[in-house]
């Protein structure tokens, strides 16, 4: 079979994959790929077949849109937006300058909701707790002050910074008081969670209405094909 599979109805073929297939056996990581020929080879071209529909179903959508498509090379995700965008998605934005350019273009009036946004900060937001740093006669410590004894914390908080004061059988000096610096806003970070989002659900909807898979190129994570282990 030549077909790589069918983008609108037109065949795309199936040679770009073939390429890429070679180029990751005579990579570096080719010691970590599952032997040829194997269930998990044949998952992996699966993979990389999803892939390179994905890119091809961008360049498409670029081209439509007349969006610019700039050759920077690739680049690189965190951990956490490789995960939320999932690992096809993710392959193909990181080596396709189109899919970047599409992700822009569908995502750019993407916005965190003000509810998203106060619910982050209501599981996330911590309780302000003063620190002090102290001065004992074997060096410093940084304490909270409801956990001195309370003859120290009050005698502390009369006395001038940096004197000592003695109570009983301790002796400090309050060098400093320091509060947790204010929290980061959350905005940017939750948009770009909401962006990464909203593109998976839009490529989904592209990818189901436009791209027809062939046998032996499903989707590696579909449970009818045969080498999917996962069935139940």
């Amino acid at each position: 079979m030549t077909t790589l599979g069918l983008l609108d109805g037109r065949p795309i073929s199936r040679a770009a994959l073939y390429h890429r297939l070679t180029a990751l056996r005579s990579g570096p990581r080719a010691t970590a790929l599952p032997q040829t020929g194997s269930s998990e080879d044949r998952q992996l071209t699966r993979w990389v077949a999803q892939v390179l529909l994905t890119e091809a179903l961008c360049e498409a959508v670029a081209a439509e849109r007349k969006l610019p498509v700039v050759s920077d090379g690739p680049v690189h995700l965190d951990h956490q937006a490789a995960v939320e965008l999932g690992s096809i998605t993710a392959a193909a934005f990181e080596g396709s300058p189109a899919v970047r350019a599409v992700y822009e273009s569908v995502t750019a009036d993407t916005e965190p909701s003000p509810t998203d946004i106060a619910h982050y900060r209501a599981m996330t937001t911590r309780a302000q707790v003063t620190r002090w740093r102290l001065a004992l006669p074997d060096g410093e410590l940084e304490a909270d002050p409801d956990t001195l004894p309370l003859a120290l914390t009050e005698a502390l908080r009369t006395a001038p910074e940096g004197e000592w004061v003695t109570v009983g059988p301790w002796k400090a000096a309050l060098l400093a008081t320091t509060t947790p610096l204010e929290e980061d806003d959350p905005t940017p970070a939750l948009r770009d969670a909401a962006r990464r989002a909203a593109f998976v659900r839009w490529l989904d909807r592209e990818r189901a209405q436009r791209l027809m898979l062939v046998e032996g190129l499903e989707h590696p994570g579909d449970p009818a094909q045969p080498d999917n282990h996962h069935r139940h």
